[in-house]
């Protein structure tokens, strides 16, 4: 299978998309995951541009990654300055990223009336860039800007640019429709002569979604010769988004006979959009092709009697391949083959006509009727599993908790107290604490309570909260999800909790997180 190699720009592209604003522990979260699922390239941020992007390529640094290559982002050189002098590409250098990418403009109208310089000019920056960062960089990839909407107007200068680009040394020429207004068959005629072109030289396609076509012009890119894809988990960009990699991917691998991630990893895409969406806040919609939760899923009726006889009658894939599951309304016989793999990677082995396999599941899926979602919570999520087969012990007992908050008018901020009643080994502890907020009290009286019994709790640092509403059309009273992520600074771990109740949804997650880290600590022999 030749290679097509995926380029992901979550973490930048992706964190322009209205609504979303990645901390840099979510971007480190997701640039971990995006290696473990075999990413080739992940695009970090833009040095310099902004803090949190130039601290993220410092924590970078320390983390050993096993496939991904991070990219650094940003321009070519200003015009009239020489690249040696520009502060930006200084950034990019000092950001330490083996792979760096920068884009140009390659469409005429956009350097004459945007950048305000010569034709000549923005080649000669273009060259000048490229060629300094070849210096500092393993590899220099180059987005060509407007190449689409530039080559339809003036194809000359469009290539020339192209050429200025792979003569300063340029390893990637990525041809970006920035607009996202050209649609397949310009997309793969025009990509099709940049290959006859620059027949030795690597292509690659950046699409966005303006005209519902950014999937369909990145695979029309490929037969055309591309083999480098630019796109986003779950598509989610600027204005409409970018070209969607849950849809690319599979289609690549699946049905186009490339290979895009390893094999393994392909079972994993959906737990990877649903664990994006999670951490991004932009919940996932269910008609989502491949990953989405009604992708697969069929109601009563013809539909659903011929799937049950043959899936492939209503079915495009396997479900499976990719991680999702049948959902047939009348009788849901499925989830059992995700739900056995999920088993035996936590070292649960049971037979698949098991019924307390069966039970296990209904019970999850009544939890995820009562807005739970797992993907981002999967140490809540083997607590689940593990609690139902007897393998989790009772670390304490809760007998009683209580959470005060007061403001005087006198008062710069509310007081928050929490008071915690439990049984540890039989022993009843009883004790209040302060907090920032409500969550922050209640989890200072909780560790209050445990810490004599467990010493181990003081390494868990809560470091991430979100909260969401799952039914909005309740307002006030509608049920909340709280998911909390955690570290001990050996690992990271994400729990959840749902209650129509704020404090009640926290407790739970609070309390899964530290029993989480106690049952690991016990499985290694630490406790």
């Amino acid at each position: 299978m030749e290679k097509v190699f995926i380029y992901d720009t979550t973490l930048r592209d992706g964190s322009q998309a209205e609504g979303v604003n990645f901390s840099v522990e979510d971007k480190l979260r997701i640039l971990q995951k995006l290696d473990e699922f075999g990413i080739d390239y992940v695009e970090g941020g833009w040095p310099g541009a902004n803090p949190k992007d130039t601290v993220f390529f410092e924590k970078v640094k320390k983390l050993k990654l096993q496939h991904a290559r991070v990219c650094a982002f940003g321009s070519t050189r200003r015009p009239g300055k020489k690249a040696q002098e520009d502060p930006q590409l200084e950034n990019l250098i000092k950001s330490g990223a083996r792979v760096i990418t920068i884009f140009g403009k390659s469409w005429d109208f956009h350097v004459t009336e945007a950048l305000k310089t010569t034709l000549e000019e923005n080649l000669q920056m273009v060259y000048d860039s490229v060629s300094l960062l070849k210096e500092h960089a393993e590899e220099v990839i180059f987005d060509a800007e407007h190449f689409f909407d530039g080559y339809k107007r003036n194809p000359e200068y469009a290539l020339e640019v192209l050429r200025s680009a792979l003569e300063g040394g340029a390893d990637w020429l990525v041809l970006c429709d920035t607009n996202g207004g050209t649609l397949p068959h310009e997309v793969y005629e025009i990509t099709k002569r940049v290959v006859e072109a620059f027949p030795k030289a690597k292509i690659g396609i950046h699409a966005h979604n303006d005209s519902d076509t950014g999937v369909a012009n990145s695979l029309m890119a490929v037969l055309a010769g591309a083999r480098q894809v630019h796109g986003t988990i779950n598509g989610i960009g600027e204005r409409t988004g970018n070209a969607n990699l849950c849809s690319i991917i599979p289609n690549l691998q699946l049905k186009m006979g490339f290979k895009a991630v390893p094999e393994d990893s392909l079972r994993k895409l959906t737990e990877l959009s649903h664990f994006v969406a999670e951490i991004s806040n932009m919940p996932l919609p269910r008609n989502m092709p491949f990953v989405g939760e009604s992708a697969f899923a069929h109601k009563a009726g013809v539909h659903a009697s011929a799937v049950l006889k043959s899936a492939n009658t209503y079915e495009h894939i396997d479900p499976a391949l990719v991680g999702n599951r049948r959902k047939i309304t009348v009788s849901d016989l499925s989830g059992r083959s995700n739900l056995l793999y999920k088993l035996k990677d936590m070292g649960i082995q049971v037979d698949e006509k098991s019924p307390e396999l069966l039970k296990l599941l209904e019970k999850i899926k009544e939890l995820e009727k009562e807005g739970y979602h797992f993907e981002a919570a999967e140490a809540s999520f083997e607590l689940l599993c593990k609690r139902h087969f007897g393998l989790v012990r009772e670390y304490f007992n809760l007998d009683a908790y209580r959470v005060l908050i007061a403001k005087r008018s006198t008062d710069p901020i509310p007081v928050s107290e929490a008071t915690v009643r439990l049984f540890v080994e039989d022993i009843k502890q009883h004790t209040a604490s302060l907090g920032n907020g409500p969550v922050s009290a209640l989890d200072n009286a909780l560790r209050k309570a445990l810490e004599e019994f467990y010493p181990n709790l003081k390494e868990v640092q809560l470091i991430d909260y979100k909260v969401r509403i799952v039914n909005e059309s309740e307002g006030t009273r509608a049920k909340v999800r709280v998911l909390i992520e955690s570290t001990d600074g050996r690992r990271k771990w994400g729990t959840v909790g749902v209650s129509e109740n704020i404090i009640e949804a926290s407790w739970i997650a609070l309390t899964d997180s530290l029993i989480y880290k106690l049952h690991k600590d016990e499985e290694e022999g630490i406790i």
